[in-house]
């Protein structure tokens, strides 16, 4: 799984040819916890009034993305639909287990379109922590069911939810190459480009529209932006040599790529029409993997001018650099949490590839996966959860797991190697 690393810094320069762009994938990624918060809070999600008209229940969309969170205990309240307005029998759901309660009502109101309707209750309480309204087709009943679940997410976390925001991945099927999309648990996944040659490094814009990539397809790797919304893209990097490694500044306006325009592989800015390139950091050795700070300040990376790859950072404008890694002789693929606060990253660990996480304050680390061949470790947009790449029967597979270690997931396709993941920003609205 690390030979894409090792090659970056030994140089490795394959090529390759575009045959198709924008196609509904094959294979659905599917989801298995395996585990889970040790104190998880007990909350029903009932039945939504009006619901059994549409191809899919709402709810059974919701009750998933809080369950797979590992952060709530879904309790069965049965079939019977409860309104949004209708009384609620507190002593009832309490009796169930439930310290909160989610109630709904979906409406047509002509035209297609459905008013929803949610109302989150304490049942200890016995008060409204909140309500939610929106419109919806009745295609629309899982981005529905998203939005509802991150509503009470925020609410009883205080911190925003991620069901609404999508994941990138490189699939690989025999000889070929596809750039997925898909939501945050698996579904709805879409090709945005495939190849016969390797795609690989898929990162989003901070705004979700566009992500940039690294394909194969002349010949040599070439830096490409692709609006996800039209298919259309530009080249941001082919210069002389390898184009590698983008990674977007949290402004949108540039990217940070490895370039073997000058000799090695070095760190540069460039605007993302491939305008203004600049030089960031030089040195004897390989640098490559480049992740911005959420402030824009800094550029973390890889870098074997010590002897080993380790990580550094050096500063977005050119500078001091700075090691940031000090433990065992492998630490690779920095990526830097949306608070600033932390940074994952795989480091080698009695010869398994891990992903790790380090407080960048203190330095103290932990290990967090107990997998042994994980590569691209990516933090959801509430830095609460790890989404990475590892192996599993012999074939590639994602997985994700909390910034904590106690929540495990495994996502996987029905057949291929599924690389390369990155966590999408949280929409826009």
């Amino acid at each position: 799984m690390h030979t894409r690393i090792l090659s970056l810094l030994r140089g490795f320069l394959p090529g390759c040819a575009l045959v198709l762009a924008s196609s509904v994938a094959h294979a659905q990624l599917s989801i298995e916890i395996t585990g889970s918060g040790a104190n998880r809070m007990p909350v029903a999600v009932a039945a939504f009034e009006g619901e059994n008209a549409l191809p899919r229940a709402v709810t059974d969309v919701v009750r998933a993305d809080l369950e797979r969170s590992g952060l709530f205990k879904m309790i069965e309240l049965g079939p019977v639909p409860m309104g949004a307005d209708a009384p609620v029998d507190f002593a009832r759901v309490r009796g169930k287990g439930a310290d909160a309660v989610a109630t709904g009502t979906i409406a047509a109101n002509g035209a297609g379109r459905y008013q929803v309707q949610v109302r989150l209750q304490d049942t200890q309480k016995q008060v409204s922590l909140g309500t939610q309204a929106m419109l919806m087709s009745a295609n629309q009943y899982r981005t529905t069911g998203h939005r509802i679940a991150d509503f009470i997410y925020e609410k009883l976390t205080g911190e925003p939810g991620v069901f609404s925001t999508r994941i990138a991945y490189v699939l690989k099927v025999g000889s070929r190459f596809e750039l997925q999309v898909a939501d945050a648990d698996g579904s709805n996944a879409q090709t945005a480009l495939a190849s016969k040659e390797p795609i690989i490094s898929p990162a989003w814009s901070p705004d979700g529209s566009r992500l940039a990539y690294v394909s194969f397809e002349s010949k040599k790797p070439v830096v490409y932006v692709h609006s996800l919304a039209t298919g259309q893209r530009n080249v941001a990097a082919n210069f002389k040599g390898s184009n590698s490694a983008p990674a977007w500044s949290p402004d949108g306006r540039r990217l940070a790529v490895v370039l073997t325009k000058d000799g090695q592989s070095q760190l540069y800015v460039v605007n993302a029409d491939g305008s203004g390139v600049q030089r960031v950091a030089s040195s004897s050795g390989i640098d490559t993997e480049p992740a911005w700070s959420p402030d824009g300040g800094w550029i973390y990376f890889t870098s074997d001018r010590g002897g080993s790859p380790q990580i550094y950072r050096t500063s977005s404008s050119g500078g001091d650099t700075q090691r940031i890694t000090f433990e065992g002789s492998y630490n690779v693929s920095p990526k830097i949490s949306p608070d600033g606060k932390s940074m994952v990253y795989v480091a080698r660990n009695s010869g398994r590839f891990q992903v790790a996480i380090m407080d960048l304050a203190s330095r103290q680390t932990q290990i967090l996966t107990d997998t042994a061949k994980d590569e691209s470790p990516s933090f959801a947009p509430n830095g609460r959860m790890v989404l990475y790449a590892t192996e599993q029967g012999g074939r590639g597979v994602l997985a994700a797991v909390s910034a904590d270690g106690r929540v495990k997931q495994r996502l996987s396709v029905q057949s291929g190697d599924v690389r390369e993941p990155t966590w999408g920003p949280q929409p826009r609205n």
